[in-house]
């Protein structure tokens, strides 16, 4: 075993992890975790959803007070900002001062600051670091950490992010200010965007009468190509909608990205589109497909 290995092992075996929230991502991250011998407590606000991992080894919790206590890193993987704080807000009864908490959902901007000032009134080490990705990479320990905090903290999260992630970007020492988070809402945008088009391109061939497949023999390894393209391309062409990030949460990452563009005066138009897109979606009932469901926002009904 190399020095390095030496380490690593050490540390791997010294972190206690909590994760809250295991959907789709969270549950995802928790296996990864557990496959690089961290020990885990997990906690679901729907217990069902979490008890699955316990057979991968993971410690099911019955609130968020008993998943933290005892835990060095508190990964909270929720839905938004304001379920975020709800669920931290009762685990205050578990948690200690000095433990790291790696805030990795995407709250946006102004969430952030609220669930910062908590961290600090509990003396809790803050660290913004979302991550851009959705289920694949999530099931496959590929996800980019965009993480803000301070250094004293990497040794503590280093392990996990190393289990969840295939690259770490660090972007300065205060997690508070949210780097991570800005750029965060910068990369989801160009996806949601760059989906909302490609779906509203297949709508367009369908409905002027040509096979929307051919779109994609024009596109097709030229420079407009892409793994991502393809990917949704296929999804749409085969109407196969299983959930990699629901239509639901992309019109809510919509909303953040306005508000963030707001306060640096920016303008957003082609977020906004996607939004009134995504939210026609939802009216139609394909709020928990994947957001490519999104073509269907092209037709009424």
């Amino acid at each position: 075993m190399t020095s390095q290995e030496s380490t690593r092992t050490r540390s791997t075996a010294m972190t206690k992890v909590a994760i809250l929230g295991t959907g789709i991502m969270g549950a995802a991250m928790a296996r990864n975790v557990l496959k690089d011998g961290l020990a885990l407590t997990v906690w679901n606000r729907t217990r069902s959803r979490a008890e699955p991992l316990a057979a991968d080894g993971a410690t099911v919790a019955g609130s968020p007070a008993e998943a933290v206590e005892g835990a060095d890193v508190i990964v909270t993987m929720l839905n938004d900002g304001d379920t975020v704080l709800s669920a931290m807000t009762e685990a205050a009864a578990g948690l200690r001062p000095g433990q790291v908490w790696a805030q990795m959902s995407t709250v946006g901007v102004a969430s952030l600051r609220l669930l910062a000032d908590f961290a600090s009134e509990q003396g809790l080490t803050f660290v913004d670091a979302p991550v851009q990705g959705t289920r694949q990479p999530a099931e496959q320990g590929t996800l980019v950490v965009l993480a803000a905090g301070p250094s004293a903290a990497r040794a503590a999260v280093e392990p996990v992010f190393g289990s969840v992630g295939g690259k770490t970007m660090w972007l300065g020492e205060d997690g508070a200010q949210g780097n991570g988070t800005r750029l965060k809402l910068a990369a989801v945008g160009f996806g949601i965007s760059m989906t909302s088009i490609l779906a509203e391109s297949l709508a367009l061939a369908k409905g002027l009468g040509i096979d929307p497949a051919l779109f994609g023999e024009v596109v097709g390894g030229g420079p407009m190509a892409s793994p991502y393209l393809q990917a949704k391309l296929k999804a749409i062409l085969g109407e196969d909608f299983e959930t990699s990030f629901a239509v639901r949460n992309a019109e809510k990452d919509t909303r953040l990205i306005h508000e963030a563009a707001e306060s640096g005066n920016v303008r957003v138009d082609m977020n906004d589109a996607a939004g009134e897109r995504f939210r026609r979606a939802l009216a139609q009932g394909h709020g928990d497909e994947d957001m490519a469901a999104t073509y269907y926002a092209s037709f009424p009904g």
